[in-house]
């Protein structure tokens, strides 16, 4: 089919040789290049020199960070197609990445540890959801700080580039990975686009907005395909291609490496949450899996000093004696698969990250190292539900799984090397629901308990939802207004309690999830979970659980996909926890909101009956369905849960038990005393109006 006239007729370049994962010799001389040089930009007082406790102002420091890596160094063995590589004169392949920092001033003055912040599609996390912090990209002003947590506790904060298939902007921190140009004929492939317009339209990207896509070649334009299809398991019917036409517009010319922005113009009309999906070959992939070792070698260099012009090693002295990753959903998923291909490891055999927070990024790992990855794509109910994060190894033990015949966990490579980090994996309710988050805790096929390896807390923050939201009795699309119970106040005890895990062995507090042992892992049906029958609720039919997806001969050794879409070759199996007559769940670490409920708030959400993506999971949200407010209420609309006032006497009452609750959870450990204040505040100004006249 015809190509845009924005398209660019940019001839590709020559590539030589074809990489097999794993191809690379472990017998090559090991050369410790890594971080070559830092450069700064800018450097300059952060929160107007604000101070912060005792550890006083912080300093913010904006730039670049450059590399050169060995591809014959075994430490990068794993990233695919880095053979294919451009290599400068002395045989590295070279790339840089935005950088981002948050240092005391007086570096002394801090507690000694990096936070890493996995960045989410180009954009910070850390400060909204451990400082209660607007979300900012480029924080510098004192309201950036929000409550200056991480900041008293002494923390030196680091964002960098790890995601190269982002568009520019100045406000998103991105990688600048090299091309896999190195081969003739050039590399080809098959790239899959599914696309789920939020609303009808005409036009759309075929990738995330902000995100580019793979060239198509001419040959690939001619046969690419688009199908249509209402649901995930429905047939997919072809659209004709007069039909329909892609538009590519470059948008770095001078950077070949750079995706271009793809969009798809269909005239006849995109329909809001319909499942479409373009197929097509494309050339010039980007080695995406330089992002591991970019996160690698930036932390490794801060920890010990290297690079030139290092930012926080002026002096020639190291400050920092730990770091940990925080990452967030897709985020989290990246330090998953960063931990599984040993990248937690440096090209000189040390300990990367002492601890990592993977944070509601379920089961999954991503689409982060392979050829033609798109690291945006996810796994879910409706949409995307055959891309390549769901996949085995699930759980952090080693395990066999009997559907890919594969031996493996999320630990077993750096358990060789001797760097396995501490590892707290926390989940909302809805990781069990959207995101497959029992089998980070079960065998494949939920037919038993895993084995927790000691290193390795799991955490499952109950009535909690992916995303913490503003509070809300407003349904919008769906049949239930989302779960607005806050795992916030967790997150920020337990990353103090993994900091004092390594820095001097301080145990924190126990694994707190559902186990087929106890009981209260089930499976997903309402009679099994016992989720009450509450008048005008519907309970879902569906539920996110993964196939053994077969992407062609060389995915599983070399990571190149044949095969598109992939062929499912059996499901695994996932569980979900058991609801209290309530419509809690049980096994958990409950949100207080959620421990002294004034409704019910199970992981699902169901869209509207009468809308696009009728009763699908209405993606990665969780509900609230409010108790009667009255006992006649209750009677007369025959809700089985019992009422507010049957429940709580008075407002006092209701604060009173909340309070108690808190004050339990920070003697555990899983709560601080100025969280305690926080949550009765909040919860005052939300449940007072339960209580009026």
């Amino acid at each position: 089919m015809p190509l845009s006239p924005t398209h660019s007729t940019r001839r590709g370049i020559r590539l030589s040789a074809i990489l097999c994962l794993g191809a690379l010799t472990c017998l090559a001389a090991t050369l410790h290049a890594e971080v070559t040089r830092f450069e700064i930009l800018q450097r300059d007082d952060f929160a107007g020199g604000k101070e912060f406790g005792e550890t006083g102002p912080y300093e913010r420091i904006a730039g670049r960070v450059h590399y050169e890596i060995d591809p014959e160094a075994p430490a990068n063995r794993h990233i695919v197609d880095l053979a294919l590589a451009p290599r400068n004169e002395r045989g590295r392949v070279e790339f840089s990445a935005d950088l981002y920092i948050l240092a005391p001033k007086q570096l002394a003055k801090g507690n000694g540890a990096l936070l890493y912040d996995v960045n989410n599609r180009g954009g910070l996390t850390s400060l909204r959801y451990l400082n209660y912090a607007p979300g900012n990209n480029r924080p510098i002003d004192e309201a950036h700080a929000g409550d200056g947590f991480l900041m008293r506790h002494g923390f030196t904060l680091v964002w960098s580039g790890w995601d190269g298939e982002l568009l520019p902007s100045p406000n998103r921190l991105r990688l600048y990975p090299p091309l896999a140009s190195e081969s003739d004929p050039p590399v080809t492939g098959l790239v899959r686009c599914e696309i789920v317009p939020p609303a009808d339209t005409v036009r759309t990207v075929v990738n995330w907005a902000n995100h580019g896509s793979y060239r198509p070649t001419a040959i690939g334009l001619e046969n690419a395909t688009l199908t249509h299809r209402l649901l995930p398991d429905h047939p997919r019917v072809v659209i004709p291609p007069e039909k329909w036409n892609l538009v590519v517009t470059e948008v770095d010319e001078e950077n070949p490496a750079q995706l271009p922005k793809i969009e798809l113009d269909y005239p006849d009309g995109l329909k809001k949450l319909h499942i479409y999906e373009l197929i097509y070959e494309a050339r010039d992939p980007v080695v995406m899996g330089v992002g591991f070792a970019a996160v690698r070698d930036l932390v490794s260099a801060l920890r010990h000093g290297t690079g030139a012009d290092n930012p926080l090693h002026s002096d020639g002295q190291p400050g920092l004696a730990r770091a940990h990753g925080f990452g967030v959903s897709q985020s989290g998923r990246f330090l998953r698969e960063f931990v599984y291909w040993d990248f937690n490891a440096d090209e000189a055999g040390r300990k990367v990250f002492d601890g990592i927070i993977p944070q509601v990024s379920g089961s999954g790992m991503g689409s982060f190292n392979h050829r033609f990855a798109q690291p945006t794509r996810h796994a879910g109910q409706h949409d995307h539900h055959d891309y390549p994060p769901d996949r085995f190894p699930f759980a952090y033990e080693t395990q066999t799984d009997p559907l890919s015949g594969l031996t493996e966990g999320i630990l077993t490579r750096s358990e060789k090397s001797h760097t396995a980090p501490l590892v707290m994996h926390t989940q909302s309710a809805s990781e069990y629901w959207h995101r497959s988050g029992s089998l980070v805790h079960t065998d494949p096929l939920g037919e038993r308990d895993g084995e927790i390896p000691e290193n390795v807390r799991i955490y499952f923050f109950g009535g909690t939802q992916h995303g913490p939201g503003k509070f809300t009795t407003d349904a919008g699309d769906g049949q239930t207004a989302p779960s607005a119970a806050d795992y916030k106040p967790f997150a920020r005890a337990l990353l103090l309690a993994l900091d004092r895990w390594a820095k001097d062995g301080t145990p924190p507090p126990p694994s707190v999830h559902p186990t087929i042992r106890d009981g209260n892992l089930v499976s997903w049906t309402q009679n099994a979970t016992g989720f009450p029958d509450i008048p005008g609720i519907r309970y879902p039919g569906v539920i996110q659980q993964p196939s053994y997806l077969d992407f062609g001969p060389r995915w599983k050794e070399q990571r190149i996909i044949d095969r598109q879409p992939p062929l499912p070759r059996g499901d695994y199996r996932v569980l979900v926890p058991r609801s209290n007559p309530d419509g809690n769940p049980l096994g958990c670490l409950s949100a207080p909101e959620v421990a002294v409920p004034t409704g019910s708030y199970p992981g699902w959400r169901l869209r509207r009956t009468d809308g696009p993506a009728a009763d699908q999971l209405y993606s990665l949200t969780g509900s609230y369905i409010p108790f009667p407010r009255t006992k006649a209420e209750r009677e007369a609309s025959g809700d089985p849960r019992r009422s507010i006032e049957e429940r709580y006497p008075s407002l006092e009452n209701y604060l009173e038990q909340l309070q108690a609750r808190c004050e339990a959870y920070e003697k555990a450990g899983y709560f601080l005393p100025e969280d305690t204040r926080r949550t009765l505040e909040i919860q005052r100004e939300r449940v007072a109006p339960l209580f009026a006249n």
